[in-house]
């Protein structure tokens, strides 16, 4: 499909400022050409893919300043880098600029929701996500693909964010950046030198497809619990944010906007009440976010089981060894 195919409107909700090239079509058409018949199959297959979904992405950008209020109760131990975010937005929001926010680093203790907020952004600002769990991985080509010269080669996970989707400018997360292991001959996080900078990100070649894309849109996050195991050149690049614990009356908000969250989220839940005990919510305020959510979800089975349609504290599950005392507090 020629790149100046237009894709399907999306819904009314999302605020589009128009569609931006990310590849150049005539480019990949020229590589494909240009293949050897010994070429790597699985790479002619990509660039026919390139070909038949065109190089044009939606490009967001908010009509109006988004309402992030919601936010700021369902996380609000967030306030510092949601008010980062709502001066970036407020920049773009009556001109014919697109979405751009500068790289952020979330930093904080495991399990406070660091992931699960940037998610909700993804979501507040209605574009693609992208996700790297950089803990479990040690091949530099992760990000930026393997050379096709290599068995099993295939795109990195940068450009097949930006291929598979429909946005120019998705939200990419680069979870636990502190953990990538750099011990074998590949750097993992080499490709975010040149990825967390505009300039060089508007011609970024995943080694794989060998042909250049625009990824400068990409609104780029990074979680991490220790900004000492990040190289120097790379936290300069990036906006860092302490994310503290929430306290008890914080703790207390997030028990119940996940509660709300995974009640509307099934059609089981309409048979549970809108807001749980003050009971219940004491006692979820014990957990830390990330807990909270397998608590809850636990709860409602519990709940359930016992042939009720309300929570009641026994069907929360404390971690074993009791009570833990969270981070913070």
């Amino acid at each position: 499909m020629p790149s100046n195919v237009a894709l399907p409107v999306p819904p009314p909700a999302i605020p589009v400022a128009g569609f931006k090239d990310i590849y150049d079509t005539a480019a990949v058409e020229k590589a494909l050409q240009e293949l050897p018949p010994s070429a790597n199959e699985a790479l002619r297959a990509l660039y026919e893919k390139m070909l038949r979904l065109g190089g044009q992405r939606f490009a967001v950008k908010p009509s109006g300043l988004p309402e992030m209020q919601a936010l700021h109760e369902e996380l609000p131990n967030f306030g510092e880098v949601l008010e980062h975010i709502r001066r970036q937005l407020a920049l773009c929001v009556d001109s014919a600029d697109d979405i751009e926010l500068q790289p952020v680093l979330l930093l904080g203790g495991p399990g406070i929701g660091k992931t699960h907020f940037a998610r909700r952004v993804s979501q507040l600002l209605a574009t693609g996500f992208g996700f790297v769990p950089m803990s479990s991985l040690t091949a530099g080509w992760v990000l930026s693909g393997a050379s096709s010269q290599w068995k099993n080669a295939k795109p990195g996970k940068v450009f097949e964010t930006f291929l598979n989707g429909e946005y120019a400018n998705p939200v990419m997360v680069v979870d636990e950046i502190d953990k990538a292991s750099a011990e074998g001959q590949y750097d993992p996080l080499g490709a975010l030198y040149e990825l967390l900078e505009s300039q060089t990100a508007m011609r970024f070649v995943d080694e794989f497809a060998e042909v250049p894309i625009d990824a400068s849109g990409a609104v780029w996050f990074a979680t991490a619990n220790d900004a000492a195991r990040i190289p120097e050149p790379l936290l300069n690049r990036m906006h860092v944010y302490e994310i503290a614990a929430p306290d008890a009356e914080g703790a207390a908000r997030i028990a119940l906007s996940l509660y709300r969250e995974i009640r509307e989220a099934h059609d089981w839940g309409r048979r549970f009440p809108e807001r749980p005990s003050a009971s219940v919510i004491e006692k979820l305020a014990l957990l830390t976010p990330r807990e909270m959510r397998r608590a809850v979800q636990a709860a409602f089975g519990n709940a359930k089981l016992a042939g009720r349609d309300e929570l009641s504290p026994e069907d929360v599950d404390l971690p074993r060894g009791g009570r833990k005392s969270r981070i913070g507090f």
